[in-house]
C-alpha cells in the first residue's frame, strides 16, 4: 500500500472535538452551571448545619443537576484548607483533615464519654434500630437511663420509633451529627472487623463465629417492625410539651 493510502486511514481529531467523556455543554449551559455552583457555595458556607441536596434543589435554579454541581464544587475545594464534605445526604465545609492540628488550641475541651456510653454508642451505630433491652442483651449488663440521656444530649443518637412488640419499646439510631463528628459520609462507612482489629479495638482471639452486623443502607427509614413516633409518644417521652385542652 502506498504512503498516500496509509495516510488516508490515519485517524485525526478536530481541534474543537471534545475529549472522550467530556461533558458536551454549550457556553450558555456552562455559564448556568458555574453560577449554580457559586450559589451552592454561598448557601453551604452560610449554613451552620450541613445542607441537604433537597434544600439545595429548592434554592438553586430549576433544572440544575444538584449532584453534579456539588461534585464540581467539591473538586474546587479538594486541595484547599477547607474541604467540601458529604454528610449523609447533606453537604458542609470542614477544615482539611491534615490541618486539624491548627484548630486544636482553639477547641473547647469536651467531657469525655464514659466507657459504658461508648459501648452503647457503638452498639446503636452497628445494630440500629435497637431498643434499650436489646442493648442490654448485647452488653450483658443493665444500661442506665443516664447513659442514653447523655448520648441524646450530644445529638449523636436519636429516638427513631417504637418496636411493634408488647410494651412498644423505643428504638434508637444515629444522626447526621454523629456522621459529621466522626467524618463519615454514610453509616455504611463505619469500620469493619479487619479495620477494628488493625486499630487494636478488637482482640485477635475473638470467637470464630464473631461477626459485626452490616449497618442499614438507609438509617432514616423505619423498618417493618417499627412504628413512627406520634405526638402522643413524644409527649409521653417528654419530647413535646403536652397540649392544654380547654374545658
Amino acid at each position: 500500500m502506498s504512503e498516500r493510502a496509509n495516510a488516508s486511514v490515519i485517524p485525526f481529531k478536530m481541534e474543537d472535538e471534545p475529549e472522550e467523556g467530556e461533558i458536551d455543554q454549550n457556553p450558555a449551559e456552562r455559564l448556568h452551571m458555574a453560577e449554580a455552583v457559586r450559589m451552592a457555595e454561598a448557601i453551604v458556607f452560610a449554613s451552620a448545619e450541613p445542607v441537604s441536596e433537597k434544600q439545595l434543589a429548592a434554592r438553586l435554579p430549576d433544572g440544575i443537576n444538584v449532584a453534579l454541581a456539588m461534585t464540581e464544587l467539591q473538586q474546587i475545594y479538594a486541595r484547599r484548607g477547607v474541604n467540601l464534605v458529604r454528610v449523609g445526604d447533606a453537604w458542609a465545609f470542614r477544615t482539611a483533615g491534615d490541618l486539624a492540628f491548627l484548630m486544636s488550641r482553639d477547641t473547647v475541651q469536651q467531657r469525655k464519654l464514659s466507657r459504658a456510653a461508648l459501648e452503647v454508642l457503638a452498639i446503636i451505630a452497628y445494630h440500629q434500630p435497637v431498643t434499650r433491652a436489646e442493648i442490654e442483651d448485647i452488653r450483658g449488663v443493665e444500661t442506665s437511663k443516664g447513659t442514653l440521656d447523655t448520648l441524646l444530649e450530644t445529638e449523636w443518637v436519636r429516638m427513631r420509633g417504637r418496636r411493634k412488640t408488647p410494651g412498644r419499646p423505643v428504638t434508637y439510631g444515629t444522626t447526621e451529627t454523629f456522621l459529621d463528628h466522626f467524618a463519615l459520609e454514610e453509616i455504611r462507612d463505619l469500620p469493619g472487623m479487619e479495620e477494628l482489629k488493625g486499630a487494636g479495638l478488637l482482640s485477635g482471639r475473638m470467637p470464630s463465629n464473631f461477626s459485626i452486623p452490616q449497618p442499614p443502607a438507609d438509617p432514616d427509614a423505619l423498618t417493618e417492625d417499627e412504628d413512627p413516633l406520634t405526638d402522643i409518644d413524644l409527649e409521653e417521652l417528654g419530647l413535646l410539651t403536652p397540649r392544654v385542652t380547654e374545658d
